[in-house]
């Protein structure tokens, strides 16, 4: 089997010992993704829709390093610090894709890393 690493400069350095993404059988595995902002170095912790939204444009950044869209996502997993934030994360979550919706989970746990309030992981396909 050979692997191809997925590295973006537009998002945060991973804070372990693990790759942004990884390209294996047609499919890339992206790791989870919190609100870091790349430009600040910061994570973006103001509320809920705009702490998706930066998960969201983190991904964005990692399927275009790798020549991908959200159209090439299969499916996702949501970990949320609490299941009432449900709705206004799917809100901005619906609004990066428009039709063919990937497989997803949601999951509420009891803490995430840095006690944000979402993590993002997704598998995508590689060729349409």
């Amino acid at each position: 089997m050979s692997k191809q690493i997925i590295q973006s400069n537009k998002v945060p350095t991973p804070i372990g010992p693990y790759s942004q993404a990884v390209i294996a059988n047609g499919f890339m595995f992206a790791s989870g993704q919190v609100a870091f902002n790349p430009a600040t170095g910061e994570l973006v912790l103001g509320d809920i829709q705009s702490e998706t939204k930066q998960v969201m444009e983190n991904i964005k950044a990692i399927l275009e390093e790798a020549k991908l869209s959200f159209a090439h996502v299969v499916k996702t997993t949501i970990f949320l610090s609490d299941m009432q934030l449900f709705a206004q994360v799917n809100e901005v979550y619906a609004s990066y894709f428009t039709a063919d919706f990937p497989a997803r989970e949601t999951v509420a746990v009891k803490t995430l890393p840095r006690n944000v309030n979402i993590e993002v992981s997704i598998t995508a396909v590689v060729n349409l």
